[in-house]
């Protein structure tokens, strides 16, 4: 569907703060736009997920507290910083960063001008997540939402029962003898589940692809266990790993890399898993179901908290949400985006992980 129908399906008009272009989320009441992935002159970051993020702005406005983050996938770029809650006048819109509870960093973006609030939510999920700050709901008049699980299929278990699913099986194959390779995702979800698994159980290691991220989480204060570094063992050193728990990304899957381990049991966590069949597809010996995004029970409580009349759908599951929404008497449409999800967040990590993931 292109540009001009979605803008017709939401009743966009002159007085709208944001709007969707070419290049991106667009506010012209602040010259702005929010994750654009053409290159612009200013540009608001919700969080530093490559489909959010991108090289080639001439400014960045992002969340102090996803700064280390962003410039680490980023380096170089002109990078100004709001503390949450935070007010920033921008041409005549003000402008404020609230908790998403996606990632480290990761923020909603308040604009209010004459009178009118928008809010766009980039990603969020609304469990709870010791590596970043959780969700606050924000008031607007409109709001702009993601879908990645916007279908009713999709609802979590509580995250401690997933990582003491994550710890059971890491436990047993300790005892057997048998090292533990669980595949997730080098941002986000790589910390998360280092910092919520039984450390106890045994030595934590990571693929070279994430201590990057787990510095960048550390030096903004998240507190990890320590983690050691996979290559800095011995290629024929394969005892180590045997009671050991090592997290990698998607693209090390199938990989030579995997061989410095002897015999493992693989897993893979992801909101993806609790479709049937994934983990087949995968072909990894368990899937545990963790998202770092909203399930459907999540998505209509963060949409309800806002109080906003008006509901725009950006990504994932966009017409069953946009349908329900209408259903339940809000007004109701979409932006034609090219934001992605988790499997699109794994594919565009593999593209610099995989020189990583290939190496002995």
């Amino acid at each position: 569907m292109n540009l001009p129908e979605y803008q017709s399906n939401i009743g966009l008009n002159e007085t709208d703060l944001v709007v969707a272009r070419p290049e991106g989320l667009y506010c012209e009441a602040g010259d702005f736009y929010i994750d654009p992935w053409r290159p612009v002159e200013r540009a608001v970051i919700t969080h530093a997920h490559s489909d959010h993020a991108h090289f080639g702005h001439r400014h960045y406005l992002a969340s102090q507290a996803g700064a280390n983050v962003l410039l680490s996938r980023l380096p170089g770029i002109s990078l100004q910083t709001l503390a949450y809650g935070e007010v920033l006048v921008i041409g005549g819109a003000r402008v404020s960063l609230h908790p998403a509870g996606h990632v480290l960093g990761s923020s909603q973006v308040r604009i209010e001008h004459a009178g009118s609030v928008w809010v766009a939510s980039g990603d969020y999920k609304l469990d709870a997540d010791p590596t970043c700050d959780a969700f606050e709901p924000v008031r607007c008049d409109t709001f702009i939402t993601e879908s990645t699980f916007g279908l009713p299929i999709y609802r979590w278990d509580a995250p401690q029962t997933v990582f003491d699913g994550v710890d059971s099986w890491w436990r047993h194959n300790a005892s057997e003898g048998r090292a533990s390779v669980l595949f997730c995702y080098s941002f986000g979800k790589a910390q998360r589940v280092l910092a919520s698994v039984d450390a106890a159980i045994g030595p934590l290691f990571c693929h070279g692809a994430v201590e990057p991220l787990n510095r960048a989480y550390r030096a903004a204060g998240v507190r990890l266990p320590p983690v050691g570094l996979v290559a800095e063992i011995p290629a024929k050193d394969k005892a180590v790993f045997r009671q050991a728990l090592i997290v990698a990304p998607p693209s090390a899957q199938g990989s030579a890399w995997l061989k410095r381990f002897g015999d493992y049991s693989d897993a893979f966590a992801s909101g993806w898993m609790r479709l049937r069949g994934a983990r087949r597809r995968r072909g990894v010996d368990r899937g545990f179901v963790l998202s770092d995004h909203a399930d459907w029970p999540s998505l209509q409580t963060a949409i309800q908290a806002t109080g906003a009349p008006r509901v725009i759908v950006t990504h994932g599951s966009v017409e069953p949400m946009v349908r329900w929404l209408r259903e339940q008497g809000l007004e109701a449409g979409a932006f034609d985006t090219q934001y992605g999800d988790d499997s699109v967040e794994a594919d565009a990590a593999g593209a610099d992980e995989t020189a990583a993931a290939s190496s002995p």
